[in-house]
This record gives structure tokens, sequence and C-alpha cells, in this order.
């Protein structure tokens, strides 16, 4: 019952976020006249502004959801990210099979640049989470 509730609040609290970041047709934008916010007219200052909220709106967002996640028991939570994990690379290799094989190319490199920083941050982390334990 516990793990049902953890899975429908966690679906429910990323929703809004889902949201604004599509558009009626379901397509994500990256910029460009169809973005959001961009009928705004919004100045630089703005801009600003709102990267921050939305940075900060992140943030929190994922130190709710860790909260929460820190209360399951532990199979629990290695099952769940087993399952995330699952569900990444099935959709890494869907990503890959619809490109042609020089995009693959580019494809597979830009993922292992993305790795590699993905590694060095929990690296950091792990170092700065001892660092914090010993002071």
């Amino acid at each position: 019952m516990m793990r049902k509730t953890l899975i429908a609040v966690l679906f429910a609290s990323t929703l809004p976020a889902i949201a604004m970041a599509m558009p009626d047709n379901g397509h994500r934008h990256h910029g460009g006249k169809h973005a959001p916010f961009a009928q705004l007219d919004l100045t630089q200052e703005q801009k600003r502004e709102m990267r921050e909220l939305m940075g900060e709106q992140m943030k929190s967002h994922r130190e709710i959801t860790q909260r929460y996640l820190d209360k399951l028991p532990e199979a629990e939570r290695n099952a769940m990210q087993d399952e995330l994990k699952t569900s990444k690379e099935k959709t890494h290799k869907e990503i890959r099979d619809l490109l042609k094989p020089e995009q693959q190319k580019k494809f597979d490199e830009l993922h292992e640049k993305m790795e590699a920083k993905r590694a060095e941050r929990a690296e950091f982390k792990q170092w700065k989470a001892e660092r914090d334990q010993k002071s």
C-alpha cells in the first residue's frame, strides 16, 4: 500500500512540470518562438530570474522526492532503482535504433560524455559527503 501511494505521489508531483514543458501537440520545444514563455516578451533579467526560479523548483522537487524515497525499505529502493535503470536502457536503445549509422556514432559519443560527467559528479558527491562526515 505504501509503495503504491508513494508512486502515485511521485507521478502526481511531476505532472505540473511535464505539463509546463509540453505544448498542446505533445512535443517539447527547445527554444525559439514557440518555447514556453516566449510569447511573454521577457527581458533578459526576467529570463534570468525565471531560470533561477525553475532551477529552485527542480531542486526542491528532488529534495522532496528524496525525502520520501529515504523512507522506503532498502529492498524497495533497490527494486525501484533497477526498474528505472531498465526503463532508461530500453528507451536509450529505442532512440538509438531510430538513428542512421552516422547518427548512432554521434549519439554514442554524446552518451559517453554524458555518462562520464555523471560518474564525475557522483564521485564528487561521494567525496563531499565523506568530507562533511569528518567535519
